[in-house]
């Protein structure tokens, strides 16, 4: 397992003073950039190769979120790779070693001249040692989309959405579904399905529908169409 120590700091709190979800979620996408880079496969490696990682699947389970201040350990571990498709597990420990949320991932990587998918090369293999998945109730990748529900206010694209990919970055899709939840709701799962890329300028048509615990935020083209699929399960 790669990880790193870290303490919750007063910018990624909430206004009850807990971890964001978002922050959370940065946390998660830091630990596996950071895996990357001291393993030599990191964004330049992938840059000069014309190569990138995209994300088709989230699913985050938060257990317990920490207070401001408290210290935390944020662990990833690659656990399997089919071809040119890679999963890996996400975990954040208090620091008596007890799990405060846990999450799972699935990645396709593409060449972006032929926006075709390819198998990863041996130094990746080598810079991702697989290990066993962990303990965890492993939800499908696939996100329904319940009826009868309504388009709330399009959403543009803006420079500060974009990652170093120049696409909308998986975590923005997450964080405009956010704006979603009922007030006071509290977040006991979350699942994203990532189905095409957004860029600088698309307009984004949330399409927001709820059923008794669950919350979906669909984020459409103009034609209907999804970017992205985010589900909140909520107590």
């Amino acid at each position: 397992m790669y990880q790193f120590d870290s303490r919750i700091r007063y910018s990624e709190t909430d206004s009850e003073g807990k971890l964001s979800f978002m922050a959370l979620l940065n946390y998660f996408q830091d630990c596996s950039t950071f895996q990357s880079e001291d393993a030599g496969v990191g964004i330049k490696y992938c840059l000069d190769r014309n190569l990138v990682w995209v994300l088709n699947a989230w699913q985050i389970i938060p257990i317990r979120m920490p207070r401001l201040g408290e210290k935390v350990t944020v662990g990833t571990l690659p656990y399997e790779f089919q071809k040119f498709m890679g999963q890996r597990n996400f975990m954040m420990f208090d620091q008596d070693g007890n799990y405060l949320a846990k999450a799972n991932s699935i990645w396709s990587l593409i060449d972006v001249r032929t926006e075709r998918f390819v198998t990863p090369d041996e130094a990746m293999l080598k810079g991702y040692p697989v290990e066993e998945r962990i303990p965890m109730e492993y939800a499908g990748r696939k996100i329904a989309v319940p009826a009868g529900g309504s388009m709330a206010g399009p959403i543009t694209v803006m420079p500060h959405h974009l990652d170093s990919n120049h696409h909308v970055n998986n975590g923005q899709y997450v964080a405009m579904a956010l704006e979603f939840l009922p007030e006071g709701a509290e977040i006991r799962q979350m699942r994203a399905e990532y189905k095409k890329q957004a860029f600088l300028g698309d307009v984004l048509h949330p399409y927001v529908a709820a059923e008794e615990g669950r919350l979906v935020v669909s984020l459409q083209d103009e034609g209907g169409r999804a970017f992205a699929a985010v589900e909140f399960s909520i107590g």
